[in-house]
Formats: C-alpha cells, sequence, structure tokens
C-alpha cells in the first residue's frame, strides 16, 4: 500500500474541511434566502470552499514529505495553518473590496467592524481548533490512508 502516498495525503487532508465547508455553505445559504441576511454572504464562503480543504491537502503532503526530517508532531503542524490562510483570506478580502483595515479593527461591507482584539481571541480560538483537528481527526485519516509515520 505504499504506492501515491502523497494523493493519499491530499485525499486524507481534504476531508474534514470539505464536510465543514458543506455544513457552512448550507448555514450560509439559508441565511441568506431564508432569513434574508442583507448582506452578500455568499462572496465570503467563496474563499473556504475553494483554497482551505486545498491548503488541508497540500499541508498534508507537506507534512508527509517532512516525516523523514525532524518535524512537529502533527497537531502543531495543523495548528501553523491559521497564520497562513487567515492572512491570504484578508488579502483576498481586501483585494475584492469587501473588507478593509481601520485604525479600529477590519471593516467588512463597510458596516461592521470587527476590533482587532477580537481577531486575535478568533485566531487564537482558530489555532486550537486546528490544532485539534489536525491531531484527532487528519492524524486518524493519515493512520487509516497507511500514511502515517
Amino acid at each position: 500500500m505504499n504506492q501515491h502516498p502523497y494523493l493519499r495525503a491530499y485525499m486524507a487532508g481534504i476531508v474534514v474541511p470539505t464536510c465543514v465547508v458543506l455544513i457552512a455553505f448550507t448555514v450560509f445559504c439559508a441565511a441568506r434566502f431564508v432569513w434574508h441576511v442583507p448582506f452578500p454572504i455568499e462572496r465570503i464562503i467563496i474563499f473556504p470552499m475553494a483554497l482551505v480543504p486545498n491548503a488541508f491537502g497540500a499541508w498534508n503532503m507537506f507534512y508527509l514529505a517532512l516525516r523523514n526530517h525532524p518535524h512537529l508532531p502533527i497537531g502543531f503542524h495543523g495548528a501553523l495553518l491559521p497564520f497562513i490562510l487567515a492572512p491570504c483570506g484578508l488579502l483576498i478580502a481586501n483585494g475584492l473590496g469587501f473588507a478593509s483595515l481601520g485604525s479600529e479593527g477590519i471593516l467588512w461591507f463597510d458596516s461592521i467592524t470587527i476590533y482587532y482584539a477580537h481577531v486575535a481571541i478568533v485566531l487564537l480560538i482558530g489555532v486550537i481548533v486546528y490544532y485539534l483537528v489536525w491531531k484527532y481527526l487528519v492524524g486518524y485519516l493519515n493512520e487509516f490512508m497507511g500514511i502515517a509515520g
């Protein structure tokens, strides 16, 4: 079962975020079309749907490539991913014009301000969640696929 280990690592990496993104997309669609949330939240979900599963898969492939070298445990490896995804997401949101950096926080859709203290708390929670997801779910899937090392 040593054929195509990087493909198996990619597939093991994309399972969890793909399931989570499908649930999030359902919630976003319900919020937009059932409860008539006034701003275009479907523009927000495009970034996670396109990038996050692929980033998980590529990050898991990178973890597999590092297994013959001294490396971090899989949970800590996964906990580094928000520090890559968050700036990328903010950069894309800023470039598309629905987020901008202000003196007090991030302004979304020219109406909602998220203060930097709240951003730091959310990033910390994200790091903890990513650590747990990678340690228990992605680690399990790597074992299941026969690529844990």
